[in-house]
């Protein structure tokens, strides 16, 4: 499940990197992405998100939950993610 809602993810942000969906959805998994922060994510952010972008963001806490931020796919994808933001 992980890798697909990663594969997900990543698909959302580079194939329409300037939507606010993807932003917020970046915005997420950079902040997953860096534990000494805590996570801090503000949870009302999620009201932001349409409904289907919500089940993915709730994929990636799950992964985040099952400490599986981090690993290779995850490393793959925010590389790809980041490049895609970055322009």
């Amino acid at each position: 499940m992980s890798n697909s809602i990663l594969e997900q993810v990543t698909q959302q942000i580079v194939s329409d990197t300037r939507s606010g969906q993807s932003l917020l959805l970046f915005a997420l998994v950079s902040t997953l992405n860096v534990e000494k922060t805590g996570h801090m994510y503000l949870l009302s952010k999620l009201k932001e998100f349409t409904e289907e972008n919500r089940q993915l963001a709730y994929g990636l806490m799950e992964m985040m939950a099952n400490n599986e931020i981090g690993n290779e796919a995850w490393a793959e994808a925010m590389t790809k993610m980041e490049q895609a933001i970055r322009g």
